[in-house]
């Protein structure tokens, strides 16, 4: 039975994922991989979540370990991110914190929360492929998000009040962002914290890669600036997403938002009617290993992945031919690489995964609009230096041929 024609209109918007389909190439021994950006597996702390685990399966604790639990999210867990935070100078209550099923799920439940069908999102061009997907379903319209040129707040909302339509929030991840690796200045969070005053929207501070930094002064995040401006969370317009992902353990699948209280109830209300909560078990070994070492880990990450970095960096400069451009980012787990003009990333993917067996995923996904086609980001985080050395100069080898 072919049940297609009782699909509701949003499904024509929900594409697969390109990375995740990509990410099937790591099972194949031969294939060198920049396309997943993903943690290295073998930095995961394993032996601590081990222990965690036994802790929280311990007779006195197991009950509340494999019990429902309050949508909100084990309170020890939220407590101690409440700490972490007002060491970046956002100053809040556990209250003002959701866990949730990875950062992912926060983005999804604020798509929900802000879009109605033709409102207007402002994103980067590109932006993360992920947080498209995550908006796609509530029928946005997007427009181009620009710190850095002369576009007026006029501007956006003549461009929204055209499509019949309002403009509800800007999406953006200034450290380090997916896909680019580019940081967004103190001055451009503040113009967009003027921005978003004048169009009276949200913003979504999506700061997934924010601990990862290997060079350079830390900015601080666009709600600790907001904060700085205001007397508290709850005058507050940013709402900021969180995760353990990049930094513990991606496969236990927790991650956090902190805003505004009313904004925070909203979106418990969304997570009772989609998941009832966040596992509890996971919560409880998250919260015992970051209360353990999370200082110590994130270190270990910084120092491997920066070294990882530089190697790729340092390729790129040998092997890549003229007219071939790259982000030297400060931290995170990405290069963006802009090829000459008429070279396709796509088509310059399946000829790589033919003849030089490398694998990167093409720009174009992370465009809203579909353009882009000259683009390939590229992740250092999961290949050690040999690969990332090989597997640029294959690279470059095939670059020059076309």
């Amino acid at each position: 039975m072919q049940l297609n024609h009782f699909f509701a209109t949003r499904n024509a918007r929900m594409k697969a994922s390109e990375i995740r389909e990509l990410l099937k190439l790591l099972d194949q021994p031969d294939i060198i991989s920049f396309a997943g950006g993903i943690p290295d597996p073998a930095l995961f702390p394993a032996d601590e979540f081990a222990e965690a685990f036994q802790a929280a399966l311990a007779p006195e604790r197991q009950a509340q370990a494999l019990q429902y639990s309050v949508s909100e999210g084990y309170l020890p867990l939220r407590q101690w991110i409440v700490a972490e935070m007002a060491k970046i100078g956002i100053v809040c209550e556990a209250d003002n914190v959701l866990i949730t099923s990875g950062s992912q799920q926060a983005l999804d439940y604020l798509g929900k929360l802000f879009l109605s069908p033709g409102d207007t999102a402002l994103v980067g061009w590109p932006t993360y492929l992920g947080a498209l997907a995550a908006f796609n379903a509530y029928e946005p319209r997007y427009d181009r998000l620009s710190l850095t040129g002369n576009r007026t707040a006029e501007s956006y909302t003549e461009g929204a009040e055209a499509a019949g339509s309002a403009v509800k929030f800007a999406y953006l991840s200034p450290d380090f962002a997916n896909p680019t690796g580019e940081t967004l200045d103190r001055a451009g969070r503040l113009r967009l914290l003027e921005l978003a005053d004048t169009l009276d929207c949200a913003v979504i501070e999506d700061a997934a890669y924010q601990s990862l930094r290997y060079d350079g002064a830390p900015v601080p995040p666009v709600l600790a600036l907001e904060l700085e401006q205001k007397a508290s969370i709850e005058d507050c317009r940013t709402v900021y997403c969180g995760t353990f992902s990049k930094t513990l353990a991606p496969g236990l699948r927790i991650g956090w938002a902190v805003a505004a209280k009313p904004v925070i109830s909203q979106m418990v209300l969304l997570k009772q009617a989609a998941d009832l909560h966040t596992s509890s078990i996971n919560q409880m070994a998250v919260h015992g290993v970051a209360a353990a070492c999370f200082d110590e880990h994130v270190e270990q990450l910084r120092a491997v992945y920066q070294r990882r970095r530089d190697v790729m960096l340092a390729a790129l400069e040998k092997h890549m031919p003229e007219g071939v451009a790259w982000t030297r980012p400060e931290g995170g787990m990405f290069v963006w690489m802009t090829l000459p003009e008429g070279v396709n990333g796509a088509d310059l993917l399946a000829r790589s995964l033919e003849t030089e067996k490398v694998a990167f995923v093409p720009g174009q996904a992370f465009f809203a609009d579909g353009s882009g086609q000259n683009t390939i980001r590229l992740s250092f985080s999961n290949s050690n230096h040999t690969a990332i050395e090989d597997g640029i100069a294959r690279l470059g080898r095939l670059l020059r041929s076309a």
